[in-house]
């Protein structure tokens, strides 16, 4: 019967009774202080951690995607001189001239949201 009271009341049979509840000692505080401060730096160099990833990913997406503006600049679309009367030679002119016309429109939006992702992510003293 003592235990659906104290159930009921959410105290402990203890309290019921009026015997004596001991405080939490402030060692055991201290100590839960300390461990808190602990997952908390942890917590704290994970995220630092997971920031210069990102900055890093970030700084090399915009290497790769000036790669290959450069490799696009250089090549010149040498598909356009190719003869076209050949059924395979025309597919391929015609995929090679559909993925760099794609990169052409998309890459720059790419580039421009990496490099604010770069200048959001960057170190802050």
């Amino acid at each position: 019967m003592l235990i659906s009271i104290s159930e009921a009341l959410d105290t402990s049979v203890g309290a019921l009774l009026g015997e004596n509840m001991m405080e939490p000692e402030t060692d055991t505080l201290k100590a839960i202080s300390e461990k808190l401060e602990v997952i908390n730096l942890q917590l704290a160099q994970r995220k630092n951690a997971r920031r210069r990833v990102f900055h890093g990913l970030l700084i090399l997406l915009c290497a790769v995607i000036a790669v290959i503006f450069a490799a696009l600049a250089a090549l010149n679309s040498s598909y356009l001189s190719w003869d076209y009367s050949d059924p395979e030679m025309a597919v391929a002119g015609t995929i090679l001239h559909g993925l760099e016309w794609l990169f052409v429109r998309i890459a720059p939006i790419i580039f421009a949201g990496a490099a604010i992702g770069i200048f959001l992510t960057r170190r802050k003293e």
